[in-house]
Order: structure tokens, then C-alpha cells, then sequence
């Protein structure tokens, strides 16, 4: 159970888990989108497919445990903008894998695990080198979405980041702390 003075080994797992895994998506994402590195498109999809089962499992026990009680009193307006930033971690990684296989399944390129397909590639009979999309407005939407989605994640991310550090190197409060685990 997550307390003022500590969080469960599960709230901790998960959060570092996600934590570092969208990170890394995001960074390969924007690798394989900026230098044609097409050849990553199949790790990147497994990884992030695999990682719908921890975001699920997170979503669940942060319903089921609510939100971690802050370790201190705070202004209403930091308090808010924490909340903010929380509900779009929350549900941004939600909605990243989800847009991710609108996007590629859509588009015609399927997609799997590590090789175990889950939706086929829809190859072209006429052009083995190409494939048809399936539906062109729910890839191009899938597209769309999946990298805007993206950068408002790395904003997430950078002013959760601040956050942390300001509660660390400023407040001097125990918050950072607790994430890493040690109770108080």
C-alpha cells in the first residue's frame, strides 16, 4: 500500500519500468523518424506493445490506490499543475501504443511481437516492396496523433522531471526520495 511515508514496491516498479521505457521509445521514435532508421520500426512497435500490460496494470492499481499523498503542504497552483502534469503522463502512455498500432495497423504495415504478428502486414499482390493501407484516414489520424502525443510527452516528462528536482534541490523535501524507494 503507498502511504505519506512510503510507496509499494508495485507503484514503484511500475512508474520506473514506464518510466524509462517511454523514455527510451520516445528517443528511438524520434531516431527512426528524423534519420530513416526504418529498420528499428519493429523493436520499437514490440516494445511498446509489451509495455500496454505494465500501462494497464498501472492505470488499474493507480485507481485502486489513488493518487500518492504529498509529502508536504503546497501552494494550490503547484498542486494543480502537478495534478495536470500527472493526468497527462497517465494518459498520454495510454493512448501512445494505442495511437501507435492505429497508426501502423492502418496504414498497412501491421504489426507484432518480436516476429509473432498480431496484425498482418497487408502487402501489395501487385508490389511485394509495398503494402496497402487499410484505411487511409485512421492511419493518417494514427500518425498524427501518435507524434503529437509524443511531444506533448516529452513536455510531461521534462516538467515532471523539474518537478521532482524542485521538490529535491529547493523544497528539500523527502518527495524524490520516496520515488526512489526509501521510506521516511
Amino acid at each position: 500500500m503507498d502511504t505519506k511515508n512510503s510507496l509499494s514496491w508495485l507503484t514503484l516498479f511500475l512508474h520506473w519500468i514506464i518510466a524509462f521505457t517511454i523514455i527510451g521509445l520516445i528517443g528511438l521514435g524520434l531516431v527512426m523518424t528524423n534519420f530513416e532508421q526504418y529498420h528499428y520500426y519493429d523493436i520499437h512497435k514490440s516494445i511498446g506493445i509489451i509495455l500496454i500490460g505494465f500501462i494497464l496494470l498501472r492505470v488499474l492499481w493507480r485507481i485502486k490506490q489513488g493518487w500518492p499523498v504529498p509529502v508536504s503542504k503546497y501552494d494550490k497552483r503547484e498542486m494543480l499543475m502537478a495534478k495536470i502534469v500527472h493526468w497527462v503522463l497517465i494518459v498520454s502512455t495510454v493512448l501512445m501504443p494505442i495511437t501507435g498500432m492505429l497508426f501502423s495497423g492502418a496504414s498497412g504495415h501491421g504489426f507484432g511481437i518480436f516476429g509473432l504478428e498480431i496484425l498482418h502486414e497487408n502487402t501489395d499482390p501487385a508490389d511485394p516492396e509495398n503494402v496497402i493501407p487499410l484505411n487511409r484516414f485512421l492511419g493518417g489520424f494514427g500518425e498524427v496523433s501518435h507524434e503529437y502525443l509524443g511531444y506533448l510527452l516529452i513536455l510531461a516528462i521534462v516538467l515532471h522531471i523539474a518537478g521532482a528536482l524542485k521538490h529535491h534541490l529547493i523544497y528539500k523535501d523527502p518527495t524524490l526520495l520516496r520515488m526512489l524507494g526509501k521510506k521516511l
